[in-house]
């Protein structure tokens, strides 16, 4: 052991695995108000056996609540549905970040990653021209983005996708200002597969990137302040996604129906709903038009999940994964090597599993070799 025992530690990892206090107390057989001290450090445990039982509960390595690192998040992470998703689940995701942010910290020592240029915007500039500076700095051109979470990664910005115990989670992105090239992280529910809310939710943390301040905590901020954060990175997401000219040229070329909104959803992967409020904002339909084609998704039940939502995808994130694999591939690391060089010099004693899980890993990627028993097993006799 290192340290003393770190309670900011036990109470990330209780956040991560989804627990109260309260919840943990039990399962440990400890007073509630005993952990309550042990997490805010005024109480030390003095019985190693306790340790040991909150460790297998948690399912981390005893030597996990001993480490003090370094950093930790911090500042401003956006949540697309801040106002409607419980605290508790907002929570554990900004542990899982903690702790890819670690991770990312020995990566980028070894890998050379792609490196963020920000742009600088002029003062005020509307979420419409912020898309198109945009658009043009990253050289996309004004057509379709087929794989927007490739384009976001050749930039510099690193994107992960994690399962979550609630569908009101739907993308998150927080400022990485570790090591020598500060970046972003963008991270969205794998609850949503189809590409068109993928790339929308992608884009709409572009737009908290582009437009908006990242050095307070949003949760102090209005949730007047906080609507009409969320209504410019939607129209940032639409405009980057659906460029006025060339989509309003689509638009015009057909009927005003659903059928043909769900043939430019194959060549835009966008949304039908997302495309419908595009084409009202840019003259292509009225909002008696607009209202009209709405009751009509309302109607046909389209609203929850709409035509080809499980037919488009789209590229799953690479860089964080394809990292790793790299250092493994060219004996960088063997596995075991790299799990101690995370614990012993970034300061992260985390199972390998846990690892596979926050990157996307292929299972055992990181895990000791599994031995088949072979006991059982006999060779054949010559007939």
């Amino acid at each position: 052991m290192k340290y003393q025992f770190n309670g900011d530690r036990l109470k990330k990892a209780r956040i991560y695995r989804g627990l109260t206090v309260a919840e943990l107390a039990e399962q440990v057989n400890c007073q509630r108000q005993t952990l309550s001290m042990y997490e805010i450090s005024k109480s030390q445990p003095t019985d190693k056996t306790i340790v040991e039982q909150i460790a297998q509960v948690l399912d981390f390595p005893v030597d996990y609540f001993y480490e003090h690192p370094a950093h930790g998040v911090s500042g401003t992470i956006y949540f697309r549905s801040l106002l409607t998703t419980n605290k508790k689940y907002r929570s554990e995701q900004i542990a899982k970040m903690d702790y890819l942010s670690q991770i990312y910290t020995l990566l980028q020592d070894y890998v050379e990653f792609p490196k963020y240029q920000p742009l600088s915007f002029k003062e005020n500039i509307s979420p419409e021209e912020a898309a198109a500076t945009l658009r043009n700095a990253w050289d996309l051109g004004y057509g379709p983005i087929d794989n927007l979470v490739s384009v976001v990664e050749q930039h510099g910005i690193l994107v992960t996708s994690f399962n979550t115990r609630t569908n009101d989670v739907d993308a998150f992105s927080e400022f990485v200002d570790i090591g020598d090239n500060p970046t972003y992280l963008i991270a969205y529910s794998k609850n949503k597969t189809s590409a068109a809310r993928i790339h929308f939710d992608i884009a709409h943390e572009l737009g908290h990137i582009c437009l908006h301040e990242w050095s307070e905590d949003i949760e102090d901020i209005t949730k007047e302040e906080f609507k009409s954060r969320e209504r410019q990175a939607n129209e940032f997401a639409a405009a980057f996604l659906l460029p006025e000219e060339t989509f309003k040229q689509d638009a015009l070329a057909g009927p005003k129906t659903i059928t043909y909104y769900k043939q430019l959803k194959k060549k835009w992967k966008v949304s039908i709903a997302a495309m419908i409020r595009r084409s009202e904002k840019l003259g292509v339909i009225s909002m008696d038009e607009y209202q009209s084609l709405i009751r009509i998704m309302q109607r046909r039940g389209l609203r929850k999940e709409e035509p080809l939502d499980d037919v488009l995808v789209t590229a799953s994130p690479a860089l964080l994964k394809t990292s790793v694999m790299m250092l493994l591939q060219e004996n960088v690391f063997t596995p075991e090597e790299f799990m101690v060089e995370l614990a012993d010099n970034y300061d992260l004693s985390i199972n390998p599993s846990e690892i596979e899980y926050l990157l996307d890993l292929p299972i055992g990627t990181l895990s000791p070799s599994k031995i088949i028993d072979i006991t059982s097993l006999q060779l054949k006799q010559n007939k």
